[in-house]
């Protein structure tokens, strides 16, 4: 099995209020209190954004031998994953992959009717802003790695402000470029050195999953690969009205704003996504089952 961890329900010891009878019919096994639910070959955890927020925070503040992987998923990240098998084994092997796309909530209501599943995602920025105050009784201790040391400086000040109990363990913004063996093992340590407990990537899709999968493995943290969260909690991006972002037309506001930089993601990165659900479903249907791969947590990254 992979490394997803289900929250079990309480088990009903009764049936009807009456102790349950030797001769009874088994009760169905209950349902998760969180569900994992595969779109497009990717298990996703359909959970509330409340309930998203305190699972990073109660796994951040406990005791772990090992680290943990978070992704944060939309449309996007599974067109990509669909064409580049090693990231879709990643994603198939991470410690929870979120619903960051209202698409990936539609998709994952539409093709798994009979399991309850929430009508909201799990929205990176608000994921990040939840964690963070939901953190501060507990000193919870935060790295930020990615962007420029522009938006890491406006982010750092942002976040003193509107959090003023946070415990910002260190930044970083690395160089946009492959990083050596001996760098990757330097920032490794720095991190390790600071003592953080969450680490933050904004480096953008698919290269976050990549270091956030790789941090997890080297490091007892809890690595959550939350792309552009950055730039929009910093105020150097515009981010889309509430009413877009709850009706899955936030890609329109950013496709308004970055054409030439989005056009081809929107374009062939929404068309492939609803291949991918469709050629998963109809795979599911014959099989009865998705069993994730078993192996190493996680693969290694092409060269």
């Amino acid at each position: 099995m992979g490394r997803h961890m289900l929250i079990p329900s309480r088990l009903r010891p009764t049936v009807g209020g009456r102790p349950q009878a030797a001769d009874d019919p088994p009760d169905p096994p209950p349902e998760p209190a969180v569900p994992v639910l595969p779109c497009a070959g990717v298990p996703i955890t359909a959970c509330r954004p409340d309930a998203a927020a305190r699972l990073v925070v109660d796994r951040a503040a406990g005791p772990r031998l090992a680290g943990m992987d978070i992704h944060l998923c939309n449309a996007y990240t599974l067109a990509l994953a669909d064409r580049d098998a090693g990231l879709h084994t990643l994603l198939r092997r991470a410690t929870v992959n979120f619903p960051d796309g209202k698409s990936v909530v539609w998709a994952n209501r539409l093709q798994h009717r009979h399991r309850r599943s929430p009508t909201v995602r799990v929205y990176g920025p608000d994921l990040m802003r939840d964690v963070l105050a939901l953190g501060q009784p507990a000193g919870l201790r935060h790295y930020l790695l990615g962007s420029t040391p522009r938006v890491l400086a406006a982010l750092t000040e942002r976040l003193r402000q509107d959090y003023p109990q946070v415990h910002l363990a260190g930044t970083e913004s690395p160089p946009f470029r492959e990083l050596t063996e001996a760098e990757r093992a330097a920032q490794a340590d720095r991190i390790r050195r600071s003592g953080a407990q969450v680490v933050w990537l904004g480096l953008g899709t698919p290269k976050q999953d990549w270091e956030a999968a790789r941090l997890a493995a080297e490091l007892p943290v809890v690595a959550v690969a939350v792309g552009a969260a950055f730039d929009f909690l910093a105020g150097t991006k515009r981010q889309a009205p509430v009413w877009m972002r709850h009706n899955g037309l936030e890609w329109c506001f950013r496709l308004a704003q970055e054409p030439r930089r989005l056009w081809r993601r929107y374009l062939f990165g929404n068309v492939r996504f609803g291949f991918a659900v469709g050629r998963w479903w109809r795979r599911a249907g014959r099989r009865r089952e998705w069993p994730p791969p078993t192996g190493p947590a996680r693969p290694d990254r092409p060269r």
